[in-house]
């Protein structure tokens, strides 16, 4: 039993050991062969000058087909034979692939360096002025200096003529400006002195408060006295800030626009027929517009104003129409209580006219 069992794994491991020889051969026969792309290509069905999309779908094609659990076209040598060019096709169109996009990257740059001059040592001289030959060049470049020469003084005289004026503008100004001062001081004094005149003749001995100081800036000692009477002149006359004038624009306009409403409602009734509420709808969206153009004056006021405090909100259409019918229903009340007092009134007006006419009739009777 020994010898058998002995015999047995001999033959097991002999029988092992051809099958790794044969395999080992057979990988080593297709890295042989796996050198030459063009059967790469071959064995994968596909053109050199395919896409690696295209490998791809090749691949797992072959790969589905020989793979060793695919059943009938099962074949491991085939399939490893398969696996291995697809690898070599991929490296070969990735190399590809980046040759051209290096050889791009050369054109680009030869193309972009073209135009330029050549960085050679020669044409470092003379700051790159010239062709020909060094004494061309060279004569080229004295004539650029003497022209560059002569624009740089042009220039310089150019500033120095514009300096000039510039100096002479200011003296006049100078000149007019102190002319101004001494017609101002001379206007000052002229002034000061027919005070002084008037003061020792006597002339405001008749003024009231004399010899008080004035009282008009009790109130706000810390305002500049200039300031303070300007503003006060302007007030005098009549004059307003524009946000002022807009504010008041605005409110003057919403309550135009709610009494308008409100005596439109009055007109159509208490009770809306259809074609009442057809223009009530027509004229809500007529309201609508108008408090658009509203809200756009509510945005040039809140430009304009000064104080933060003092901006204004946007108006709400269905707020507003609230209001409106609020006022509607108020008047509606005051309409009905009105009547009443009426009613009541002419009631009283009754009795005492009957009351009247009975005594009269009394009379009548006792004086027969």
């Amino acid at each position: 039993m020994r010898c058998q069992c002995g015999e047995n794994m001999l033959i097991a491991k002999r029988s092992c050991a051809a099958t790794c020889s044969r395999s080992a051969r057979m990988f080593s026969d297709y890295k042989a062969m796996s050198k030459s792309l063009r059967d790469c290509y071959r064995l994968l069905n596909v053109q050199e000058s395919c896409r690696p999309d295209e490998v791809k779908e090749a691949y797992l094609k072959l790969v589905k087909l020989h793979h060793p659990d695919s059943g009938s076209g099962a074949d491991p040598v085939k399939f490893m034979q398969v696996k291995e060019a697809y690898k070599a096709v991929v490296k070969h169109l990735a190399e590809k692939r980046k040759a051209e996009s290096a050889r791009e990257e050369d054109e680009e740059e030869d193309e972009q360096f073209k135009h330029m001059a050549p960085q050679h040592r020669q044409y470092l001289s003379f700051e790159g002025i010239g062709i020909g030959t060094p004494s061309q060049r060279e004569k080229q470049y004295r004539k650029f200096r003497m022209n560059r020469a002569t624009e740089q003084v042009l220039d310089y005289r150019k500033q120095k003529l514009q300096h000039e004026e510039l100096e002479n503008n200011m003296m006049v100004k100078d000149v007019q400006q102190s002319k101004k001062i001494k017609i101002t001081q001379a206007v000052e004094r002229l002034v000061e002195d027919l005070i002084q005149e008037s003061m020792a003749k006597g002339e405001f001995d008749n003024l009231s408060g004399k010899g008080k100081p004035l009282q008009k800036l009790s109130q706000y000692p810390y305002i500049d006295p200039m300031t303070h009477n300007l503003n006060r002149i302007l007030i005098e006359n009549g004059y307003q800030p524009e946000w002022i004038v807009r504010q008041k624009e605005i409110k003057q306009t919403i309550e135009k626009v709610q009494n308008d409403m409100v005596a439109f409602r009055r007109k159509l009734g208490e009770s809306l027929t259809l074609y009442n509420q057809k223009q009530w709808n027509l004229k809500c969206e007529q309201f609508r517009d108008d408090i658009k153009q509203l809200n756009k004056m509510v945005d040039i006021f809140n430009l304009i104003v000064p104080l933060l405090n003092r901006q204004m909100l946007h108006y709400n259409p269905d707020k507003e129409l609230a209001i409106i019918l609020k006022k509607y229903d108020v008047y509606l009340e005051a309409s009905k209580a009105t009547s009443e007092v009426i009613e009541t009134s002419a009631e009283g007006s009754d009795t005492s006219v009957r009351a009247k006419n009975t005594l009269f009739s009394w009379i009548k009777l006792f004086l027969k």
